[in-house]
């Protein structure tokens, strides 16, 4: 329990090694590398401790349901009120409303054990059948015992709201995301030591690889949502300042500048989507309480359908989905271990993270149950298809491997978009582990052919030059394609499957279009990683100088990553192929470590293994890979072999995908161009017509007026009347000056004339 409660010390380790490096890195013998190696072989330690943590956590609510306790006897029930209020008693205090509330309606011996209105309520009714219909199934699991710490960290001021906290959330998709981050980024770690030793940035590089994985660790293990948007903004600098390592080439500092500004274009969508959220809750940032309310109708279905709305832009930008994708091949600018960082544990798996923990607003705002159609899905859906196709014409091999990212995002935004949660979240832990392999193979590659990413130009006949590197880029090639029994085999059909077509039993909805999109995308990725096969490992070696084999500090992490690749999937394998049925204990195993259940989260069902779709799939992969193996290696399908310059239709699509959409264009030269230009002439005329004539008017305007005050108000009337005084009082002055002549006779007549003059007025008044 105490590495559950103490997961804070992970970012806080990275986020301390970020300092050292930066402060103490240059003085040190390998310039701060060691610092950040040891931290994040740390944080990789604890991190395998709070997995056991979780373990023994979840297994003990097994045990003592067995024991037949009271607590843990209404745990074994799910969708009992009571079961899921006793399973957030390690919740602490004033974390969430909603649990605090809980807890004084649980003392008071109120019956509504989650503290909800009655009209609250109406949610879990109609979630009580699909929980049934899973306990039927089988698939009846006692609810999961989120592990939450927090401590204030500031007051909003505004009345009725709850405190803003900062702390924890630990549960099984926390802890997976947990031991992702870091195995990925201690391979990382270890891989620059040699890839960038050298560099003229070299500390400045280990130290924000720290910052990159504590801003990731702090993000999943978020306890509220406006320090997932913290967490959220710091990933996101952090890769800012990676792509744009290499500053002083512009295309770098281009590319930097263009995945900040994309992001925050989705950015305003987190934003509003989140303050939505927040007063629709009741004002909360709390993840509990916005779950627990949206699973249970206590928010309105309109709020819950605007924040998704708003929160699949973020997801859009953060994780390269259609139409905000343009960002992600770019990003290929930085070094390839941050590629390798990005694409597999961080980043871009942050938009997936986000949909998976406010899953139930997702779920209750887009209707994901009994559709065929919703935004979510449809984003992921065109995103998988539209993304595999830009593969195929590309040179670059990091360019190729992005856009093949791009295409699995969609994959795993199409899985959330469908209901089948478990099966996006096992794609991101199974594709972290072949796509870091991948990418760090490409940098194999490009260590030893002078650093050239060019494979068409610059590659070939390296098979036997680098077998290390060439068996383990085939080993996650196969498992990126789905080829049985690779683990990507596993995720990618439980994806399929999950679409409830075809078939398929057990699935939340039937996305029949959105299935087609994605095993055409298959297809793709098939053909387009056997191209790569082709240009890098077959054929004569096209580039300059020797190459050869890099060093153990690369090929070790390759090693690792592809054994990984190749076997993970055994973590999830289905309760029966057919007539095998696997034991308890091997089956399912990542679904009850990850998949939370109880009042946070939403009742889904989960598709049954579907034999010919898994052979279908399986079918199309193949296809892909032989027809690209008789294409490149047999020089066969003579038809397509210079198809698009004989044919315009074909020449034309190819364009367009060489063009990549012209979505560039569209952001570059039209919209960009379009505010660089003419919006930019309009608004300079604007200014100088309107704005500056309407100013100048203003001013020949005042200065006429004062010159017409000056003369005919200040001239002719002020002036006027004070020189008429002026000579008033000097004629005054002039007749008095007569009566002052000093003459004792004068002054004498006119006192008498004045007494009489007064002794006449008093006659007269009193008389």
């Amino acid at each position: 329990m105490w590495f559950l409660t103490h997961t804070w010390l992970l970012p806080a380790i990275m986020a301390l090694s970020f300092l050292l490096i930066l402060f103490f890195g240059k003085r040190l013998p390998r310039k701060g590398s060691e610092i950040g190696v040891t931290a994040v072989g740390i944080c990789f330690i604890l991190a395998l401790f709070t997995a056991g943590g979780w373990w023994n956590h979840t297994n003990a609510d097994s045990s003592e349901a067995a024991a037949g306790t009271a607590v843990a006897a209404a745990t074994a029930d799910e969708g009992d009120p009571e079961a899921e209020a006793a399973a957030l008693s390690d919740v602490e205090p004033g974390c969430s409303k909603v649990v605090d509330e809980l807890g004084t309606n649980a003392d008071d011996g109120n019956s509504n054990a989650l503290g909800l209105t009655e009209g609250e309520s109406a949610g879990r009714a109609t979630a009580a059948p699909a929980s049934a219909a899973m306990a039927s199934d089988g698939e009846g699991r006692g609810p999961t015992k989120p592990v939450v710490r927090c401590s204030t960290w500031f007051e909003t001021g505004v009345a009725g709201s709850s405190l803003i906290t900062i702390g924890t959330m630990v549960d099984g998709q926390s802890v997976f995301m947990l031991f992702v981050v870091t195995i990925i980024s201690m391979l990382v770690h270890v891989y620059s030591t040699d890839y960038v030793k050298g560099d003229r940035r070299y500390t400045h590089y280990f130290a924000f690889l720290s910052l990159f994985t504590a801003s990731m660790l702090f993000f999943v293990l978020s306890q509220s949502t406006i320090q997932m948007i913290v967490g959220w903004e710091l990933v996101g600098v952090c890769s800012f300042a990676l792509i744009g390592h290499w500053w002083e080439e512009k295309p770098n500092s281009n590319a930097a500048l263009k995945a900040f500004l994309t992001n925050r274009v989705g950015d305003i969508g987190l934003l509003v989507g989140m303050i939505v959220l927040y007063f629709a809750a009741d004002k909360s940032f709390s993840i509990l309480d916005i779950n627990i309310l949206a699973s249970n109708g206590g928010i309105d279905h309109g709020l819950l359908l605007l924040a998704s709305c708003c929160l699949i832009a973020a997801v859009m930008s953060k994780s390269g989905q259609f139409v905000l994708h343009t960002w992600l091949p770019d990003a290929m600018a930085g070094p390839t271990p941050v590629s390798a960082l990005i694409h597999a544990a961080t980043m871009v798996v942050a938009g997936i993270y986000l949909v998976a923990r406010l899953y139930p607003v997702f779920w209750e705002g887009l209707s994901i149950a009994g559709s065929s159609v919703n935004l979510l899905a449809l984003v992921g859906a065109v995103t998988a298809m539209f993304g595999a196709l830009l593969a195929f014409v590309q040179k670059d091999i990091k360019k190729v491997l992005a856009y093949s990212t791009v295409s699995q995002l969609g994959f795993m935004v199409t899985a959330l978009g469908v209901g089948a949660w478990t099966a996006a979240m096992f794609h991101l832990f199974t594709h972290a582990m072949f796509k870091a392999c991948l990418f760090l193979g490409a940098g194999s590659m490009s260590h030893a052919c002078h650093h050239s990413f060019n494979m068409v130009d610059d590659y070939g006949g390296l098979r036997k030059i680098m077998p290390r590197t060439f068996w383990t880029y085939l080993i996650a090639t196969g498992a990126l394609a789905g080829i049985f029994p690779l683990s990507g085999f596993w995720s990618k059909d439980e994806i399929l499957a999950g679409h409830g077509s075809f078939f398929s039993d057990g699935a939340n909805g039937t996305y029949h279009l959105m299935l087609v999109m994605l095993i055409i995308g298959a297809f793709c990725t098939a053909a387009y990683m056997t191209r790569t096969i082709w240009y890098s490992f077959y054929g004569e070696y096209r580039g300059h100088g020797t190459p050869h084999e890099s060093g153990p500090r690369i090929t070790v992490p390759l090693i690792i990553l592809a054994t990984l690749g190749a076997v993970v999937g055994v973590l999830n394998l289905p309760k029966k192929i057919g007539p095998i049925e696997f034991p308890e204990s091997l089956h399912t195993q990542f679904e009850q470590f990850v998949e939370p259940v109880g009042a946070y989260f939403p009742s889904i069902s989960h598709a049954s293994f579907n034999i010919p779709l898994a052979l279908g799939s399986l079918a199309v992969a193949g296809a892909g890979i032989g027809l690209t193996y008789l294409y490149y290696w047999h020089d066969g399908l003579k038809f397509f072999q210079g198809l698009s310059e004989r044919n315009a239709v074909a020449g034309f699509g190819k364009n367009v995908l060489v063009n990549k959409y012209y979505f560039d264009w569209l952001y570059t030269d039209v919209i960009t161009g379009f505010v660089k230009g003419p919006a930019a002439r309009a608004t300079n005329w604007f200014n100088q017509k309107v704005l500056d004539g309407v100013v100048d008017g203003a001013g020949a305007t005042a200065v006429a007026a004062g010159e017409w005050v000056y003369d005919n108000i200040d001239q002719k009337v002020v002036d006027g009347a004070v020189n008429g005084a002026g000579v008033t009082a000097s004629e005054s002055g002039g007749v008095l000056r007569h009566l002052q002549s000093g003459r004792i006779q004068q002054y004498t007549a006119l006192f008498f004339a004045a007494a009489a003059l007064l002794a006449g007025v008093f006659v007269v008044a009193i008389g």
